[in-house]
């Protein structure tokens, strides 16, 4: 007897970690999203997921975040999925909680591009008088390894008036190089082909002016790409006042991570916003999470948007291989933004739920007409 699609299905093994706050909120909502999407695809694909409650609440009472061999235990996954981290001070200081988790799965998975995409979605507005929703398209592409958040350094003196602090960045040639030749891949993969890069090499003379030098370098192998630089302070002026001039943006980690945001809420809400940790040499899995923190203090409540987990999960589909399935993700997102459904981040009144509820009865809609 022939076996039925289900049954031959492929089975993505997916490594789960809630966090804190509302990390577990938009986790169990992406979670419930993603099953349905496969069972509404018809595809030949299905999710397992493993939880790793590896929490602050677990840290406060054990000591760790991750166990010895928690690098281990992820590499066996086709790719993680990640909620949020961060725990009220002065319980487990952010320096502790993002140095003991996310920063290393990072970097011991050599996930060393952060992909950030922003867009205006259906039925939201930004916050910019002058930014229709078309103006307003872009992906930040963010050095996830070295830079200011190479963790090298050290504090002397400590805990006396002498205490001096050094907080040491680097930039190397590898590094920089591999970073800017997957934004300038990103750059010609899109309709407009242009590329921004964002630097303050005026001021931090040697690393900075490595990270333009091989810029440049690397540029003249894609003669196709518009190229333009920005310093960093200039770029937040140009984001907010001429949002139509840019499209792709490659930046340091730390000035990446400050624009994403900034993009974030000019998009309309940080709650929307997605991104990727990858290792484009897929030695390892790559690792999908919104942007947003853990926000506690309305954790359990209902309220936070889980439009940017499922954002996250739709580029873990994509990267997974599963195209059509992530277009048809992204596309019931958009048209229960469009009808209204919105938490009230957005200007709506729905909750977490509600807004979870009306993407896996869109998903059906979607599949069903396509």
């Amino acid at each position: 007897m022939p076996s039925t699609i289900r049954e031959q299905s492929r089975i993505y093994r997916i490594a789960s970690i809630p966090g804190d706050g509302i990390g577990v909120d938009i986790t169990n909502a992406a979670e419930q999203v993603l099953h349905k999407l496969s069972s509404a695809s018809g595809s030949t694909f299905e999710f397992a997921f493993h939880t790793f409650d590896w929490s602050s609440r677990n840290y406060l009472e054990r000591g760790w975040y991750m166990p010895p061999d928690g690098i281990e235990q992820l590499k066996r996954f086709d790719a993680i999925y990640f909620g949020a981290v961060g725990w009220p001070d002065p319980d487990v200081p952010d320096h502790i909680s993002l140095w003991s988790l996310i920063l290393p799965i990072r970097k011991h998975l050599s996930q060393y591009v952060n992909v950030r995409p922003t867009r205006i979605l259906p039925g939201t507005t930004s916050p910019l008088s002058n930014c229709p929703p078309s103006s307003l398209d872009w992906v930040i592409i963010r050095e996830n390894s070295e830079g200011e958040y190479s963790g090298q350094g050290g504090i002397s003196h400590e805990d006396t008036p002498y205490a001096t602090a050094t907080e040491v960045s680097i930039f190397t040639q590898v590094g920089i190089e591999r970073i800017m030749r997957f934004a300038f891949e990103t750059a010609k993969s899109r309709p407009r082909k242009k590329l921004t890069m964002v630097t303050k090499s005026n001021a931090q003379r040697h690393g900075m002016v490595l990270w333009d030098k091989v810029f440049y370098q690397v540029a003249e192998e894609y003669p196709e790409i518009e190229i333009d630089k920005m310093l960093v302070d200039a770029m937040t002026v140009r984001m907010v006042l001429n949002p139509k001039s840019l499209d792709t943006i490659v930046a340091t980690n730390l000035h990446a991570d400050i624009l994403s945001d900034l993009a974030a809420a000019l998009s309309g809400s940080i709650g929307i916003a997605p991104s990727s940790n990858l290792d484009p040499t897929r030695q390892n899995p790559s690792m999908f999470e919104p942007i947003h923190g853990s926000a506690p203090d309305i954790a359990g409540k209902g309220v936070a948007n889980p439009v940017g987990a499922f954002w996250s999960a739709a580029e873990m589909v994509r990267w997974l291989g599963e195209e059509k399935a992530a277009d048809g993700l992204m596309k019931a997102v958009e048209n229960v933004t469009a009808n209204g459904i919105k938490t009230k981040d957005l200007g709506g009144d729905r909750n977490t739920q509600e807004v979870t509820d009306a993407v896996c009865a869109e998903l059906e809609s979607v599949f069903a007409s396509s």
